[in-house]
């Protein structure tokens, strides 16, 4: 290749990914207001969405030996030297492949950027059992679990869906070659919660096609998986409750029933398809009115996830899953920030934010977004696609109705606020930090919020004490330590009782009453134990500042209270300190919020050397706070 050729080509593709990201958002070309009255999106959309990002990704291929690989992003993720960048692209090759996996299953000729699709994963296929090859994936030898295997429980989920097209074209050898490698890791250890599927999946599919497995450790696997069941739709992800619960153990599940279980394991299908049922009465309530998803867990890069398991129940209401789907999709592909200029999501929630990652993800990670791409399985035909978009649960809500939710199972509560559209959720979160070998994201910000917000994502703590929607106490290190070792004690006439210790010093104590109002909610919160004289913040949520200053406003009351307020040009939040605080100040922060550069949050302050009361209203609504809104609340109380 000359030169003049080669720098040719490179502006071309350097002006193809500018063009892809940099806000170059997804637009929906052509809306079908009739049957999609909210977002417009039907399947069609929907298929043009999906290749949307598969033109990102494959913006980065040239030829059919071209590793599904993308440059590193930010200071978290993975690989940050050359020892994981085999493992990377293994990541983006069967990641990107459940975007690919329903159109190839509708379309075995489809072709992106110039590349067949078909012929490129059935030669990404063959390269991983190639020892010259820079994708070659060793049998797993005396390896524990590992990165790997989890890929390969993606792989055997896509070959269930468009096998016809990937594996049945190979060679024997190659097929067989495949089969011995992945075997190895499927037909081994892993870890003890949602991982045992990555097990499942693999040895599922090679046994649909005549191959041995261990069919003792598959059925161990899945009835372990069911084992985690707690009720209400909800599994427990060891140690937490998160999305995992959704778009592993329930999608899961449910795909695993229809591929495989029923025909195979039919009783441990239908044990699947029973705990999937019980889903459909909490989970879509997590979501906004306009569909949005709240910020909550880990591995939140993986976002629009979070609406893949809607589509696959019996008897729902489908119009309702599939404007949940849609909200949540367009929540991100028409944010500016979502895709970077290379063509590819970026790490982070919305932009690239590395409060909200883990050192497990690497740029390939975020394609487990995909996910929500599989009910592209399901014909036009299907209610799923065919039934009027509607808004469920939330049409039936009055002006000024908030509704709550308690699942004794999981032990949470879902509210949903008329006025504001907005979902809340507030969950479990006990974890110890400071054991041996602990992950501490899981005792972070993902988990440790007093609540969660389809509205109002949460804002990282600051070093400075500036914090959202927890408690912060300075301990004895002179650090300010989150709170994050909660008890939920139970919920009874609107309000959530929980208790919850500081990790450096038990003998710091609190009890928390959550009461849900119309717009937001009444803290009445307690410090029980105090062994030393220290000072402790509460954070209101977080604003992010757009296209001009928050504005700031002190609203005198009645009974000699005052209401903190903050404006963003959208929303507004408002902080009266009720009983026990003796500060409360606007705080500034930058680069603690993952949808803006500079945000604003209400902190209120108290110094404590015993037991204290703490009173607090926390609101929220669209629009501007007045005297009035507020005082009105107050009579709610």
């Amino acid at each position: 290749m000359n030169k003049a050729f080669f720098l040719t080509l490179s502006l071309a593709i350097a002006t193809t990914l500018s063009a892809m990201g940099a806000g170059n958002v997804f637009k929906v070309d052509n809306p079908d207001s009739k049957l999609s009255p909210y977002t417009g999106m039907t399947r069609r959309h929907w298929i043009e969405a999906d290749k949307y990002l598969l033109e990102g990704a494959f913006g980065h291929i040239r030829s059919l030996d071209d590793p599904m690989y993308f440059d590193r992003l930010g200071n978290v993720c993975y690989p940050k030297d050359n020892s994981r960048v085999r493992g990377a692209t293994l990541e983006g090759m069967c990641r990107t492949l459940f975007l690919a996996s329903p159109l190839l299953r509708e379309d075995s000729t489809l072709t992106i950027n110039g590349i067949r699709l078909a012929d490129y994963y059935r030669r990404q296929l063959s390269l991983l059992v190639d020892p010259d090859s820079k994708q070659y994936v060793a049998h797993r030898g005396n390896r524990g679990p590992c990165q790997d295997l989890v890929e390969f429980g993606a792989l055997g989920i896509s070959l269930f869906i468009c096998g016809d097209v990937l594996w049945e074209p190979l060679p024997k050898a190659t097929r067989d070659s495949l089969y011995s490698m992945i075997e190895s890791y499927a037909d081994g250890p892993t870890i003890p919660q949602n991982w045992r599927f990555f097990n499942v999946f693999p040895m599922s599919f090679f046994k649909s096609k005549g191959y041995e497995v261990n069919d003792s450790l598959l059925v161990k696997y899945v009835r372990l998986l069911q084992g985690d069941y707690r009720g209400d739709g909800w599994y427990l992800d060891h140690p937490n409750y998160d999305f995992y619960s959704m778009w592993a153990y329930q999608l899961y599940g449910e795909l695993w029933a229809r591929f495989f279980g029923r025909e195979h394991y039919p009783e441990l299908a239908a044990q699947f398809e029973k705990n999937f049922a019980e889903m459909y009465r909490s989970y879509p309530r997590m979501f906004g009115r306009d569909g949005h998803m709240p910020m909550w867990g880990r591995s939140n890069m993986y976002r629009f996830a979070a609406a893949a398991p809607l589509a696959w129940g019996e008897g729902i209401n489908y119009g309702w899953m599939r404007r949940i789907a849609s909200g949540c999709l367009l929540q991100f592909l028409q944010n500016p920030d979502f895709i970077y200029a290379d063509g590819v999501p970026t790490p982070g929630f919305y932009g690239l934010f590395d409060p909200v990652l883990q050192g497990y993800s690497c740029r390939g990670s975020v394609y487990w977004c995909a996910k929500a791409f599989l009910p592209l399985m399901l014909p036009e035909s299907h209610p799923y696609w065919s039934d009027t978009e509607n808004e469920g649960f939330w049409a039936g809500m009055k002006a000024g109705e908030v509704d709550n939710l308690w699942l004794p199972g999981p032990k949470m509560l879902i509210t949903n606020y008329a006025n504001s559209g907005a979902a809340e959720t507030r969950a479990f979160c006990d974890y110890d930090t400071e054991r041996r070998g602990a992950e501490k994201f899981r005792g972070s910000e993902q988990y440790n919020r007093l609540a969660y917000n389809t509205l109002f994502p949460w804002m990282a703590d600051g070093k400075n004490g500036e914090v959202a929607m927890a408690y912060v106490v300075k301990n004895a290190k002179g650090q300010w330590e989150p709170m994050r070792r909660y008890t939920t004690t139970g919920y009874a006439d609107g309000t959530l009782h929980r208790t919850v210790w500081l990790q450096s010093d038990k003998r710091f104590t609190m009890s928390l009453a959550d009461k849900t109002l119309p717009d937001g909610m009444m803290r009445s919160d307690s410090v029980t134990g105090c062994a030393t004289p220290t000072t402790l913040r509460l954070g209101h949520y977080a604003l992010p500042e757009r296209d001009t200053p928050i504005k700031e406003a002190t609203i005198s009351l009645k009974n000699g209270l005052k209401a903190y307020t903050i404006y963003n040009g959208r929303h507004s939040l408002a902080l009266v300190p009720v009983k026990g605080w003796g500060k409360v100040e606007y705080v500034r922060t930058e680069g603690l919020h993952p949808e803006t550069r500079f945000a604003e949050t209400i902190n209120a302050t108290a110094d404590v050397n015993g037991p204290t009361e703490l009173k607090t209203l926390m609101l929220f609504k669209e629009g501007q706070f007045d005297r009035k809104s507020i005082e009105k609340a107050i009579k709610q109380l």
